[in-house]
């Protein structure tokens, strides 16, 4: 089986491992992960073209697996997804353009490792921020609580960032109703769907470590609508992306099957620890591993330039450990909320 698919037992192994790890990642957070798998398909030598077509095939079939998880709890806008798709699909052609044309200069691999250092790194940055602000205004909001139920306001704009609010005050038609009540213009839509559909593209990644902040922060959804949503999306994005890619033929089904048996089942664990697990209790760490991953892909593009294996095998190790420890995290505080509430006594 193994030399039908093209891998030997240790890297088939070490895909299911990884697919199960990203799985997770895109059941809890509706991230997909794909920013992990084309980095570590880098560091292990795959050309460029490879490792983006094969993760974007990828993150069709786990996204199919997420979105129905999510389907069930009424968390996901079909119709601003459907919006999204159109300038997702028009941006993805063009980056995987601009990838075939640097890979005919033969400057691909470096072009796309040092954007992923960028992306991640500032990806990274802005989660640990949200995540340790949120700590802080926490409090605050803990304080105030009382005074805002007694004078009967409403919490609704609470579960909005301040940046979206900002966005949201122009309006700018042609404007429209989201499912979950808040309003949006069609050209706020329309820039950030191809902004993400241009980042999948270049990045081959399902897009959704950009695409669900993107509609959290700049549409402004709720966060769970904005995880259902990304996931949709990231479906619509990765069926385009496979078509792109498989077109030219730089498709490894092997890789692409051992990750997604992993995947099956993370999924499913990942979405149904939504429902135990306090996103804000494990964000900060997620925000922390971007941060560890851009590193890591930055000395995977130095161990090719100053040729040291040694430093490679590092940056793997640094890659794969990072996502290890988050999965673990997640999994850890499942565990313990569905212990606690298996112990509490029904109440009288």
């Amino acid at each position: 089986m193994f030399g039908l698919l093209g891998l030997t037992p240790g890297l088939f192994a070490l895909f299911v491992v990884f697919g199960f790890m990203v799985g997770v990642f895109f059941g809890f957070f509706g991230m997909g992960g794909s920013f992990l798998v084309t980095p570590a398909l880098l560091i292990l030598g795959y050309p460029a073209p490879v490792a983006i077509g094969s993760s974007m095939t990828f993150v069709f079939g786990t996204a199919v697996i997420a979105t129905l998880k999510h389907h069930d709890t009424g968390q996901v806008d079909y119709r601003l997804g459907a919006l999204m798709f159109v300038g997702i699909a028009l941006g993805i052609e063009g980056g995987s353009r601009i990838v075939f044309a640097l890979e005919m200069l033969g400057v691909a691999e470096a072009v796309v490792g040092i954007a992923y250092v960028l992306v991640l790194a500032a990806i990274g940055l802005l989660f640990t921020r949200s995540a340790l602000n949120g700590d802080d205004e926490g409090d605050d909001e803990a304080d105030d609580g009382d005074a805002s139920d007694e004078s009967g306001g409403s919490s609704g704009d609470d579960d909005i960032p301040a940046i979206a609010q900002k966005v949201q005050s122009y309006n700018i038609p042609p404007m429209m109703t989201l499912a979950d009540g808040q309003t949006a213009s069609l050209w706020t839509i329309s820039g950030v769907s191809g902004g993400v559909g241009l980042i999948s593209g270049f990045l081959g990644v399902g897009g959704g470590f950009v695409r669900m902040p993107a509609i959290y922060y700049v549409i402004g959804t709720s966060l769970a609508a904005a995880v259902g949503t990304s996931l949709f999306t990231g479906l619509l994005s990765g069926g385009v992306g496979a078509f792109t890619y498989g077109r030219a033929g730089v498709i490894d089904l092997g890789i692409v099957t051992a990750l997604l048996l992993g995947s099956a089942l993370g999924a499913r664990i990942g979405s149904g620890a939504t429902a135990y697990v306090n996103e804000d209790d494990v964000t900060i760490y997620f925000g922390i591993m971007l941060l560890i991953a851009s590193v890591a892909v930055a000395l995977g593009e130095a161990a090719a330039w100053l040729s040291m294996p040694a430093l490679d095998q590092f940056s793997f190790v640094l890659l794969v450990g990072s996502a290890l420890f988050v999965c673990a995290t997640i999994l850890y505080h499942g565990a313990l909320a569905v212990r606690r509430e298996r112990g509490t006594p029904p109440s009288a």
